[in-house]
């Protein structure tokens, strides 16, 4: 079971660091959607949210070889870290890295040609201010590309070890996790499954052109577990219930927020951490294997040219 974070660590650290962020996307996919709604015009591109640049880096890399490139997030220690990234690339001369707030840009209105975020809209309280303002840095006619995810969908990958569970497991597994999603919208800290409902939200902003697709990219694990990425899907399911979801904590006040009650929480939990002790188990000896994922959407939308 992996250690539980401080809340005084960065926002989402324990998701900003897991290795697994290197594994989301295929680089073809994001090519391919570049080529459709026609990025290589894109001469600046904002990402909000941009953590250590995962995403940032992996979209510029199929954008024109000259575009300017900004990132801005709220924690300090994720901007140190794009910032360097960027120099071992020796991209310093074209990508840049500072403090932000989604809520509050410090752009003038009509910046950039291309604005995205990734896992960010999701945890928001209310994602709708956020995407105004992300369309006010826009410039007239520019895109707006957001991946955002149906994160319950996750728990519905069944696995090796669970295939042929009873059907009130497989529910149980299912009603916990729209529990604790629904009582972290509850307590104002977003909605893990934002994904569905964005196109919308897009349209209502006033967009046009509001296209989406999903992730087309699985995350298989199967022995011997041998590739970079089937050892970091390893590690992300030897780290523990926690490591897969929040801290128990945490879990417990979205559980209660969402209606659940404590004795149904702990007996929950418990079951939890004993299937993935099951799987641990089952990794070590090298009989787990899975296709395991979530839908992760990336949704696009242009500002109107007479805006």
């Amino acid at each position: 079971m992996s250690t539980s974070r401080e809340t005084s660590e960065p926002h989402s650290a324990q998701y900003i660091e897991d290795a697994n962020r290197n594994f989301y996307w295929n680089r073809d996919q994001i090519q391919l959607v570049a080529d459709r709604l026609g990025l290589q015009t894109a001469t600046t591109m904002l990402d909000v949210g941009c953590g250590v640049g995962h995403w940032t880096f992996l979209l510029a890399s199929v954008l024109r070889p000259d575009v300017q490139v900004t990132g801005v997030d709220r924690e300090t220690e994720w901007i140190q870290s794009a910032t360097e990234r960027a120099a071992q690339m020796d991209l310093g001369h074209r990508f840049h890295f500072r403090e932000g707030d989604v809520m509050a840009l410090e752009f003038p209105d009509a910046t950039f040609d291309l604005v995205t975020c990734q896992t960010v809209l999701m945890h928001l309280a209310d994602p709708q201010p956020a995407i105004r303002e992300l369309l006010r840095v826009t410039k007239p006619g520019g895109v707006v590309l957001c991946a955002e995810p149906n994160s319950l969908s996750a728990f519905v990958m069944l696995s090796s070890t669970n295939a042929s569970a009873p059907v009130d497991d497989v529910l149980d597994l299912v009603r916990f996790g729209l529990t604790c999603e629904r009582g972290k919208a509850a307590v104002g800290e977003g909605n893990d499954s934002i994904g569905n409902l964005l196109p919308g939200y897009l349209a209502a902003a006033g967009c046009v052109e509001v296209q989406s697709c999903a992730c087309d990219k699985t995350h298989a694990l199967y022995p011997p577990y041998a590739s970079e990425e089937q050892q970091a899907l390893r590690g992300y399911y030897l780290g523990g219930f926690e490591g897969m979801l929040w801290p128990r904590e945490r879990a417990k006040r979205y559980f209660l927020a969402g209606g659940g009650s404590e004795a149904e929480f702990d007996a929950s939990w418990a079951r939890r951490e004993a299937e993935c002790e099951r799987d641990a188990q089952a990794i070590r000896e090298e009989r787990f294997h899975i296709l395991g994922s979530w839908v992760l959407y990336l949704i696009a939308a242009r500002k109107p040219a007479d805006a």
